[in-house]
């Protein structure tokens, strides 16, 4: 006797247990841990990656990734973050520009810290403004990223021309007074930075589910990374952003997240609440 379809509630149950076996596989096959991502933001992106390979469901999806190395790297991609242009969210770097850069200037050496950088662009930006502000040359800037793909693309320095009107709108917008096209040489199709800027950024695969950190930053920028996690993981990124700063530090989120918790507000306080710019919190050394 055949079963009939599922009811709602069962679909949603199996749906589940389905992304559950996916994520789990991944995991073991991988080594990257995708449990505590939002499950809204890994299920948008299975759905995605079914309908570009033509899968009539998640079990058919399931059972291709074990046996197709390649779809496993595209759905590792599919869950990283990608989403990024050249100073983007503009009023962020202009106000960073003012009311941040200022304070930099007080330490013979800058180190910061881009994650979540995805293929670079920001961190090209965060770059073109330390040197136009005379930073760039006591600055270390390090990107890192969980794609390896984008890292080596960010690498390279290497951005479709068609794109640059675009990012030139948004310099301008950000407070840039020079002529965009200084900081790059084109051919027919790409415009590749100059090495001024591309020498001045570490490029580096880094897990901010599973690494620790990696050196004390005046400036940590990592912006709309979160709004892909759940509130669990969130509070630990935080932590080890936290973890991350000198007690004067920066950290930069997206304009699409905030700190939502109380452990999260502890650590930090606002600098500027609505460019999301928060200031260290030393609340342990406090005793708070």
């Amino acid at each position: 006797m055949m079963n009939g379809p599922l009811n709602i509630n069962e679909h949603v149950e199996h749906e589940k247990k389905q992304i559950d076996l996916i994520l789990e596989t991944v995991h073991q096959l991988s080594g990257f841990d995708f449990n505590n991502y939002n499950r809204n933001h890994i299920k948008r992106r299975l759905h995605l990656r079914m309908s570009q390979e033509g899968s009539s469901d998640l079990t058919s999806l399931l059972n291709e990734i074990n046996c197709n190395p390649q779809l496993l790297d595209k759905i590792l991609n599919d869950f990283s973050i990608q989403v990024t242009t050249m100073f983007r969210d503009p009023l962020f770097f202009l106000k960073f520009r003012r009311n941040v850069i200022p304070l930099l200037k007080n330490f013979p050496e800058i180190y910061v810290w881009h994650a979540g950088c995805s293929t670079g662009e920001e961190a090209y930006s965060l770059a073109i403004l330390l040197k136009e502000e005379g930073l760039l040359e006591r600055a270390r800037i390090y990107a890192t990223d969980i794609s390896e793909e984008a890292i080596n693309k960010a690498r390279i320095g290497k951005f479709p021309l068609h794109r640059m009107n675009n990012y030139r709108k948004n310099y301008y917008a950000a407070g840039g007074e020079l002529e965009f096209s200084e900081y790059y040489n084109a051919d027919d199709t790409y415009a590749y930075f100059d090495p001024s800027i591309t020498n001045s950024i570490y490029f580096h695969q880094h897990n901010l589910v599973v690494d620790g950190s990696i050196n004390e930053f005046h400036i940590i920028l990592c912006r709309n990374v979160c709004i892909y996690f759940n509130a669990d993981l969130q509070n630990h990124v935080h932590q080890l952003l936290h973890a991350s700063l000198h007690n004067e530090g920066f950290l930069c989120l997206g304009d699409q997240e905030s700190l939502i918790s109380l452990d999260s507000k502890k650590y930090f306080q606002e600098f500027d609440a609505k460019c999301k710019i928060y200031k260290k919190n030393d609340y342990f050394r406090s005793g708070s």
